[in-house]
């Protein structure tokens, strides 16, 4: 069996609460998700969506509720040992993992894909191709926003590891540099089968497709291609991740002021919470007219200085 899981804090919760919109509007199963929350506020808020729900005081108790303001600062590291936390603790059960982050919009059950060795391969772990190959991510440049885990001892010692040396992520501020490091040496010392989903391939897009790759977002607005998911990646902070997704089209929250940020007693209780604060069509904002839009934007503001309208 697999889970899906997933961790999140109250400075989150709206794009956990826009990736469950879409999953329902969408028509998908969720009964494999596992909601790791850190606070009691997302708890509540995943409870009130129809998802089951792992909090635990003593484990993140002294976690930050507020959203990363930043990539690397602060809240941002710490939330990556939650990150680290709850693959390890589900892996241990004996079930597979498949770990996304709240900013991920799915297409199709991407979980077929990894189950059918015939066309995923036969591999340990898979990862999402973060796109910055710089040398402090090689050699693989895994992204930890979205990966597949499968169960074995191989996996098990890995993430038992990774727990055992978890103050590298504060040392380097990343889970992400940790991570890679700690894959090289499985790989080359315990043979640990890890493959990456290319950042050239069609089905595992993220924010190096947004950002680098317009032809393929052509093809994504013209409904050219099919991928599984959509990982928005690659992005300064969760303000811009969320007007992103509103060019995009993939913003299935009607009513920002009433339920964004909002803890599920703000929206009028945990009845309210779907009907209130998820629509069944996508809502569609422009913001910046030099990034991938699924409508021209015209009129819209530049968000890079040297920006070129992206239509």
């Amino acid at each position: 069996p697999t889970v899906i899981v997933m961790v999140c804090n109250h400075g989150q919760s709206e794009l956990l609460l826009n990736w469950a919109c879409a999953m329902k509007a969408r028509g998908f199963d969720t009964t494999t998700v596992l909601l790791f929350a850190t606070d009691v506020e997302t708890r509540d808020l995943a409870k009130s969506l129809g998802l089951a729900v792992y909090y635990d005081t003593d484990l993140f108790g002294e976690m930050p509720k507020n959203a990363a303001k930043a990539y690397a600062d602060g809240a941002f590291t710490k939330m990556m040992m939650a990150k680290l936390y709850c693959v390890q603790l589900t892996l241990m059960t004996g079930v597979n993992v498949l770990f996304q982050d709240v900013d991920v919009v799915t297409f199709k059950d991407p979980l077929p894909y990894f189950h059918d060795e015939s066309i995923s391969g036969d591999f340990d772990a898979y990862f999402q191709d973060d796109g910055n190959h710089a040398l402090y991510y090689s050699p693989y440049s895994a992204n930890t926003g979205f990966y597949y885990i499968k169960y074995n001892d191989r996996t098990q010692y890995f993430f038992n590891s990774f727990l055992l040396a978890g103050d590298i992520i504060f040392s380097t501020h990343s889970h992400q540099i940790s991570l890679i490091a700690l894959l090289n040496e499985h790989a080359s010392m315990y043979a640990l089968r890890v493959k990456i989903l290319t950042r050239d391939g069609d089905d595992f897009p993220g924010g190096y497709h947004y950002h680098n790759r317009k032809a393929y977002m052509k093809d994504f607005f013209a409904k050219k291609v099919d991928p599984y998911i959509f990982h928005m990646s690659w992005t300064l902070n969760k303000d811009n991740k969320i007007k992103y997704f509103q060019q995009m089209g993939e913003w299935f929250i009607p009513d920002d002021k009433a339920c964004v940020g909002k803890t599920v007693e703000q929206i009028g209780g945990a009845q309210q919470v779907e009907s209130t604060c998820c629509s069944r069509q996508p809502v569609v904002t422009c913001h910046y007219k030099d990034k991938p839009s699924k409508t021209a934007c015209p009129n819209a503001e530049f968000i890079d200085k040297k920006g070129r309208s992206w239509w």
